[in-house]
Formats: structure tokens, C-alpha cells, sequence
């Protein structure tokens, strides 16, 4: 495997043109509402970024594990075990609350505004319409997703993976392989399912056959993944590079070998890929943000080196402006 772009090379740079954001406490999530970022804390709030102002509003009672957007809506989870959605005003309100106090700490939207979040063993979808469904998990649920097409949800779990259907009375298809399975995704045209594992490798299906792909090498367990917005490359950490696994076939990267750009001495930590364009936001363990196009290897840097790990991205619905945070509260804002 060949490195395509290093960043030992000069840069060019886009880091004088940032917006900086001063968010006060480490940063778990940046979603956009409409134009405005705003910025997931870890400790019961949420940051509304907007240009002519900045607005913190408490959302939660404690520390927040989980979060999603759509774009209308924020959902969020705490370690109080409510579930809330949070709205462009920055209007909230309570969805669910675990009645044993459980952590809520997966959370995931689907279509036509159906949630899903978990505690513990046990999977929760509310519907369209506010109906309640769950689901027991074999284990403790570790990551949740939507497929893209139809009313199905992927939960990763110990030893695999459950495809359910939470209107449907047949019983959920079990995907096994065995470990420890911590997030979950659904290709774009829903007809693979990628897990990353507790070891540092991803795991995937190609659906509905179920044949098993095994993507491996990294140098740390893959907690951040993404898919460019063909669907052609499933972009991942894990590595002191940004490691792109192909999926333009029916076969996925079986066989294949993945494209290797912006090596780094430093470990990618968190990747975002753009809503609409082959390039992807790359984090790195030592704060450092560069925006790498797939094309040609191109790099720009967003941000410098800086006190603490990137640790979350969000780009607007038309890919013009890209939000970052970091460990140590570092944020910021570029629009192009």
C-alpha cells in the first residue's frame, strides 16, 4: 500500500480564515441546524455558533454520551438517562427517560423523523407516529444505525450484528462473527454493513447474502467512519494515515487493497466525508484538521497542531462551511 499524499510537505493552508469558537469544555459533536453549527458538550450543554452570536443552552443533567442530527432536529443522550431533541430555536424536550436511570449512550435518527437510542441490552425506535418498539440485544448495545432505504435498524452488539424491523413481527436477522462489534454502518445504498471492532479492524456484510469481509492493519481500534457521498469509499481512523476502503463494486474491498493518504506522525482519530464532493475532513490525535481531496491527493490545512485530539466534525448540508472540535474545547468554523 502506497501513501498518496504526506503531510511532511508544505501545506497550503486555510487555518487564517477559521471562525474560532470558544466553546469552554470538551466537545463530543458538531451538527448544523440550518447555517449554524452547534457544538455537542460533554458536560449537559449545547453551543449555538451562530455569526451573530454565540447561545449555550442545558439540555441534559449531567455528562452527554450520544448525539445525531438530521439537520431539523439534535437528539441527544446523558448519563441521566433522558433522551432529548433539540430544535433549530434551541427549544428541547424530553423524548424518553430510562425508568431504571440508565445511560443512554447510543442514539441514532432515521427516516420521517423515527429515533432510535439504547440503554444497556435493550434497543428502543420510536416511530413516525410516536409509537414505542424494543428490542433485547443478545448484549450490551454498542452502536446503532438506520439503514438508508426502508424501516430497518443495524445494532452492533458482542459476538455481531442485528438487522431489525421494528414494524415487522418476523424475527431479526443475526449477523455472527465473533468479539466485540462497537459501531455500526450502513453503506449509502444500503448493500453492505461495516462494524468496527474492539480490536483494531473493521468487520462487514455484504446484505442480504451476509458474506463476511475483513478489513484489517490498523494500528488502534477504528472509532470514527464515514462514507464519501458516492458511496464509493468508506473512509476510517485508526491509523497515522487516512485509510479509504473501496466499495465502487459488488464486492466491496474484497480483494482489494485501500487508498493510503495524508500520512501524519500522528494518529487519525475522527474523519467526516463531505455531504456532496469526493473529500474528506481528517482529524489527528495531536489536534491537527486537514481537508484531503480523494481525487488527487490535494491536502489544505484547516488548523495547526494544538493542545488536545480533535474530537468531533460537522459539515453544513451543502458542504460550504466545516465545523471542528477538540478535547480541550478548541472550535472552529470554515466556510469556503
Amino acid at each position: 500500500m502506497t501513501a498518496v499524499s504526506d503531510t511532511t510537505t508544505p501545506l497550503a493552508s486555510l487555518a487564517d480564515r477559521v471562525r474560532p469558537i470558544a466553546a469552554g469544555g470538551g466537545i463530543v459533536g458538531v451538527h448544523f441546524l440550518s447555517a449554524t453549527p452547534v457544538f455537542v458538550l460533554g458536560e449537559e450543554a449545547l453551543l449555538f455558533a451562530a455569526e451573530g452570536g454565540e447561545k449555550r443552552v442545558s439540555v441534559h443533567a449531567g455528562g452527554i454520551l450520544a448525539s445525531a442530527s438530521d439537520g431539523k432536529l439534535i437528539l441527544t443522550g446523558g448519563d441521566d438517562g433522558t433522551l432529548v431533541a433539540t430544535d433549530a430555536r434551541g427549544e428541547h424536550r424530553v423524548l424518553a427517560t430510562d425508568d431504571k436511570k440508565r445511560w443512554i449512550d447510543q442514539v441514532a435518527l432515521g427516516p420521517d423523523g423515527a429515533v432510535a437510542w439504547s440503554a444497556g441490552k435493550t434497543a428502543h425506535v420510536l416511530t413516525k407516529k410516536g409509537e414505542p418498539r424494543s428490542f433485547e440485544a443478545p448484549s450490551t448495545v454498542a452502536g446503532l444505525a438506520f439503514a438508508p432505504k426502508g424501516f430497518r435498524l443495524g445494532i452492533a452488539h458482542y459476538n455481531g450484528a442485528t438487522l431489525w424491523f421494528p414494524n415487522a413481527s418476523a424475527k431479526p436477522e443475526t449477523l455472527e462473527w465473533k468479539g466485540s462489534h462497537l459501531s455500526v454502518a450502513f453503506s449509502p445504498d444500503g448493500k453492505f454493513l461495516v462494524t468496527a471492532m474492539q480490536e483494531p479492524m473493521l468487520h462487514g456484510w455484504r446484505l442480504p447474502e451476509g458474506q463476511h469481509m475483513r478489513m484489517s492493519g490498523y494500528s488502534a481500534r477504528v472509532r470514527s467512519l464515514g462514507w464519501t457521498a458516492d458511496g464509493d469509499f468508506l473512509a476510517t481512523s485508526g491509523s497515522e494515515q487516512l485509510i479509504l476502503w473501496p466499495f465502487d463494486g459488488k464486492d466491496g474491498p474484497m480483494g482489494r487493497q485501500p487508498k493510503i493518504m495524508a500520512r501524519h506522525t500522528a494518529r487519525v482519530v475522527v474523519v467526516a466525508c463531505h455531504p456532496h464532493q469526493p473529500v474528506v475532513a481528517v482529524g489527528y490525535a495531536d489536534g491537527r484538521v486537514l481537508i484531503v481531496r480523494i481525487d488527487d491527493g490535494a491536502l489544505i490545512e484547516v488548523k495547526a497542531a494544538g493542545l488536545a485530539p480533535v474530537s468531533a466534525f460537522g459539515w453544513d448540508a451543502g458542504g460550504q462551511t466545516l465545523a471542528f472540535g477538540t478535547e480541550a474545547g478548541e472550535a472552529g468554523a470554515l466556510s469556503f
